[in-house]
């Protein structure tokens, strides 16, 4: 209840008990080599330069005509970066390095079979193997500029090489992640309209041989059924002349790339020349609550963007060898594995496997044998690798200079095992906050110039103005104490033009929400809405609590899932954390925890007393879980997030929705049962939810 001198708390206010941790500072040896080393950078990208700050970007690529307006706000949101410019990504990707590097390695791939033998691709191979695809794709599928192509990969180079082959013809890619369902696939070809699918008939995951091919025949019935038609599905063979998929070819349209690929040995197909703002790419983000959004990217804002941040943020410099273990399926692989590394003349490895096949120990080995030298991957897999390797960095004679963390906040205490262990105390942390929809980092710590925070990722990134607003556009002082929903006041090269085909959904999410007037063509009137809550230190860090919608009503107070979940994991014996709702009759809501304990250690009612203590200790009593549940594994997609809508349908006697997709689906029947029977031999009685609790239940955890 609030008083007479309190006004209630907005939507956008989560409760925030952060404790704010120590700087970590980076070590001489980093500065002394960092292409960001010099304080005068920061004062370049200040607001008093934009947009003509980002020139400096831009100046990292080869253009074939240079711009005549940097930013063109004439028709807000729909901003255009270097207008008049043209250019051919695939030519800055590969071409332009063929003079100096052509025997350098572009691309080292690491087959998941630790008896298979890697293969190192050169610039000089890249550029062979793209313009031979890329003919194959113009002259036997009929491909122009302009048209849209879906890939349905794993992580096998043939992705990147048709990536760059469609970036070539000016072509628009649509890759979909190897691990969604051939009927995702099939929505996603319909959405973009694209008629050629790209696939390949397995590839291996946890030791394990998957059919690709026979998602691909799903795609098409599901494209077909939405009136999309598909001509033709070019396979690429897993092993050499040799199909593994049992799913049989359908004659007349689907095709073994290797044998197509002899009519085309040698061909040499001349880039491209795209305007700068003519699209390179879409990417979809979850389509589990409504429509695919498909994310329109531009080739010469983008470009420019992930090579900038690439250099000045990941620290590459053409002699590294760096591996982002993330997956090309999503954008920090297409910004992180390709097209940014590459732009810059660097070595990017790519793995086909699961980090912890066959053991935790993979990945370390992985660093030895290839020098990496640059590490890149997401809290999951972290988790993962201190849960079930805690000491596994210590046997392997590797040393980073450089490790990223990307895709959702990082718990202070994984992220100082993240440092101390993997990184061996000798790598500065990039801690970086940003979505599918930005195309490149917006909020991190430049590398050799501001100090780390575990938890935090740090200030806005340079020539990127962040803010917080509470509901009513009113801005969220840092230090303050208070949340809200984190904006940037700018546009910037990396942001996607539109949503494909949903120009009204694009201005509705991202720009209605705070825009001061519609009819302004002022940048300054047209905020940007992340849809992330955040809290912002006096230093100017911005903590990120995660989705504003993800977030736990108890009682009034708001409470971010993941300050529940690193509340839990300050408990030793604790590796992994999911925070969920439970319908309550008296709170309105209340917690549960769900945790899985590090290997060796048995569960027991004191570990779920230390959870629930670290939980009052951290955030206060109100927070307290109405139950902690210890579990041996968590649901989890194939890149190792945790599903929070399961388990939170589990808790609530509710439905799961499809879980055909999770890397271990078994384990949901196992932890319901054991859930479930819990809750009934305590005398809780299901009750049946409303038809919005089912909503929100089903909702929760969407944006995973």
């Amino acid at each position: 209840m609030t008083t007479a001198h309190e006004s209630p708390a907005s939507e956008a206010e989560i409760s925030v008990h952060w404790r704010e941790e120590d700087y970590y500072q980076p070590p001489a040896k980093f500065i002394a080599q960092a292409n960001a080393a010099d304080p005068d950078i920061l004062g370049r990208f200040d607001e008093g330069h934009f947009p003509d700050c980002f020139k400096e970007y831009a100046d990292l690529l080869s253009w074939d005509a240079y711009w005549h307006t940097t930013l063109d706000t004439s028709n807000p949101p729909f901003w255009r970066w270097f207008v008049g410019g043209r250019l051919n990504a695939c030519y800055n990707c590969v071409d332009r390095h063929l003079a100096t590097d052509r025997n350098k390695a572009a691309l080292i791939w690491v087959p998941e079979p630790e008896d298979e033998p890697t293969r190192t691709i050169t610039y000089q191979e890249l550029y062979r193997q793209v313009n031979e695809f890329a003919a194959l794709l113009r002259d036997f599928c009929g491909l122009r500029t302009g048209d849209r192509v879906t890939f349905h990969l794993p992580m096998v180079p043939e992705l990147p090489v048709a990536m760059l082959a469609c970036a070539r013809l000016g072509v628009i890619h649509s890759e979909v992640f190897g691990g969604f369902s051939g009927a995702a696939c099939g929505e996603r070809i319909a959405d973009s309209g694209s008629r050629i699918l790209v696939t390949t008939d397995g590839y291996y995951r946890n030791g394990q041989l998957f059919d690709h091919k026979a998602k691909a025949d799903e795609a098409v019935r599901t494209a077909d059924g939405l009136g999309q038609q598909v001509d033709k599905v070019l396979v690429w063979r897993r092993h050499a002349g040799r199909c593994t998929s049992r799913t049989p070819m359908v004659d007349g349209r689907d095709f073994f790339v290797d044998e197509l690929l002899a009519e085309h040995h040698r061909a040499v197909v001349e880039p491209v020349s795209m305007p700068a703002e003519a699209p390179l790419f879409l990417m979809y983000t979850s389509g589990t609550t409504a429509r695919p959004k498909g994310c329109q990217h531009s080739t010469g804002g983008y470009l420019a963007y992930v090579a900038g941040t690439s250099k000045y943020y990941q620290d590459i410099h053409p002699e590294d060898t760096y591996w982002c273990c993330a997956d090309i399926g999503w954008i920090t692989g297409h910004s992180y594995i390709v097209y940014g590394p590459l732009a810059l003349g660097t070595t990017s490895v790519i793995y086909e496997g699961a980090p912890t096949y066959p053991d935790a120990g993979r990945v370390w080995r992985i660093a030895e044998r290839l020098g990496v030298n640059i590490f890149h991957t997401a809290p999951t897999t972290i988790r993962m690798l201190r849960k079930l390797g805690p000491r596994e960095p210590d046997r392997y004679d590797y040393h980073l200079k450089h490790m990223t963390t990307v895709g959702e906040p990082i718990e202070p205490e994984v992220w100082r095992w993240y440092h101390d262990v993997a990184g061996k105390g000798e790598a500065v942390v990039v801690d970086t906050w940003w979505q599918t929809e930005n195309g490149g980092f917006l909020g991190s710590t430049l590398p050799a110039l501001q100090p780390m925070k575990p938890g935090s990722c740090g200030p806005g990134v340079l020539g990127v103005y962040p803010v917080i607003y509470d509901e009513n556009g009113n801005i969220v002082e840092a230090g303050s104490g208070k949340a809200g929903n984190i904006c940037i006041r700018n546009p910037w090269p990396g942001i996607f033009q539109t949503i494909w085909g949903q120009p009204e959904r694009f201005v509705q999410i991202y720009y209605a929400k705070y825009c001061r007037n519609p009819a302004s063509t002022d940048w300054r009137d047209w905020p940007y809405f992340a849809g992330d809550g955040a809290v912002q230190a006096a230093d100017g860090y911005f903590r990120i609590l995660g989705r504003v919608d993800d977030v736990i009503n108890v009682a009034g107070h708001r409470l971010g899932t993941k300050e529940l979940e690193s509340a839990s994991l300050t408990v030793h014996e604790v590796s992994e954390a999911a925070a969920v709702p439970v319908i309550d009759e008296i709170r309105g809501r209340a917690v549960e925890m769900y945790v899985a304990l590090q290997p060796g250690t048995a569960p027991t009612e004191a570990i779920r007393q230390a959870v629930t203590g670290a939980i009052e200790r951290e955030i206060g009593k109100i927070a307290r879980p109405k139950n902690v549940w210890i579990v041996d594994d968590m649901p989890k997609t194939r890149s190792g997030k945790i599903m929070r809508r399961v388990i939170a349908g589990i808790s609530n006697f509710s439905d799961v929705g499809d879980v055909s997709t999770l890397a271990n689906p078994e384990i949901v029947d196992e932890i319901r049962h054991r859930i479930q029977s819990a809750k009934l031999a305590h005398g809780e009685v299901p009750r049946q939810l409303t038809r919005e609790e089912a909503a929100e239940i089903r909702s929760f955890g969407r944006n995973e």
